[in-house]
């Protein structure tokens, strides 16, 4: 091995490390949070370094099954660490070399024209401008978006529902901060998209009626098997707009016949809810045409090679069609639906585990 080959082995290997820290940090301070505090037994702690060693050859670290266990009050050796995740099991499952490229916003319905998205009426693209899909100078977008009436817009490029703000623009004045639809597209920068906003079902209309309350569905593809990991409704905060959990928002499981379950959860640190702020009663509550959207994902995984593990956001609208947001590289809902993988844990795991970790070692 030459010299610069092991440099360049060294700092990967730094890195990944530096995840794993950030990480445990992170589920650590969480776990501090909490009211109730569970510890795990010794015979616990064994039977998950057993579970662990005998699919990637090593111990992990213990925080996020104390943390998860002390919330959900559920014990499971199938809890997956936060920091293995991110470090080393979702840059192995998926190519991150194209993961900006394919998780911007902007890019959505060109990658996949043959499905359901909000209708977009301006995007900005490293800098370029497009009205309605056509392309546009600055002032012309601006001349275009003196009057909008019940939109939404966004960066492209962030996580969490940060930055989506609701807007109106009335003779070029916006209803944020009072600047003008200029300064917005400034402020906004070099990407972004300004969005209708999507009439939803009447049903996730119950849920919470201020937020389009969207289903995150998490796929994995396993050769030519798209396999159907969870699925967890997220809703919206009564006046809120979007309905994530990291802007505040709660999220619960649904199971198999399209009902939610029991509880929701909001925050890492925030006590689970049995129903929403309007309140709607969770336990038994059927989302409309879940099955159509399970179906919808699993058809368009195939379309998406270079991402085995693909969270899905997805609407219903009024005609009870299922409507794509955005997919992503996502986060595992551990508290509302449950350790790991579920019954895929083990073999998802061992799949992904001799992979190339593509976050580090392009």
């Amino acid at each position: 091995m030459n010299a610069f080959k092991l440099f360049e082995k060294i700092v990967c290997k730094l890195r990944i490390r530096h995840a794993y820290q950030y990480q445990d940090t992170l589920i650590r301070n969480s776990y501090n949070e909490l009211s109730e505090k569970k510890k795990l037994t010794k015979e616990q702690k064994k039977e998950i370094q057993s579970f662990y060693k005998s699919m990637i050859g090593k111990k992990v670290t213990l925080i996020c099954h104390e943390y998860f266990y002390s919330r959900t009050g559920i014990y499971s050796k199938k809890y997956i660490p936060k920091s293995l995740y991110h470090a080393e099991l979702l840059p192995k499952a998926n190519n991150m070399a194209y993961h900006d490229a394919y998780e911007d916003k902007n890019m959505i319905d060109i990658l996949a024209p043959n499905v359901k998205h909000p209708h977009t009426i301006l995007k900005r693209m490293n800098g370029y401008f497009y009205y309605e899909n056509k392309p546009v100078s600055k002032q012309e977008a601006i001349d275009l978006c003196q009057n909008i009436n019940y939109a939404i817009i966004k960066p492209v490029l962030s996580y969490s529902g940060k930055g989506i703000k609701g807007l109106e623009v009335n003779n070029g004045k916006t209803n944020i901060n009072g600047m003008t639809i200029e300064q917005l597209f400034d402020a906004y920068g070099s990407d972004f998209q300004i969005q209708e906003r999507l009439k939803q079902h009447e049903k996730m209309n119950q849920l919470n009626a201020t937020s389009v309350n969207t289903l995150r569905i998490l796929t994995y593809r396993s050769d030519m098997e798209i396999l159907l990991i969870y699925s967890v409704v997220r809703i919206g905060r009564s006046g809120e707009v979007i309905d994530n959990q990291g802007a505040g928002g709660i999220s619960t499981i649904i199971g198999e016949d399209g009902k939610l379950g029991k509880y929701a959860f909001g925050g890492y640190s925030d006590d689970k809810v049995e129903k929403t702020d309007s309140g709607t009663i969770l336990e038994g509550f059927e989302i409309p045409s879940y099955h159509k959207a399970i179906e919808t994902v699993k058809q368009l995984h195939y379309q998406l090679p270079f991402f085995n593990l693909i969270g899905w956001d997805v609407a219903i609208d009024e005609e009870g069609d299922p409507v794509i947001i955005e997919w992503n590289s996502p986060q595992l809902s551990q508290s509302a639906f449950g350790p790991g993988f579920g019954k895929y844990t083990e073999r998802i795991i061992k799949e992904i585990w001799p992979r190339k970790n593509t976050r580090y070692y392009y």
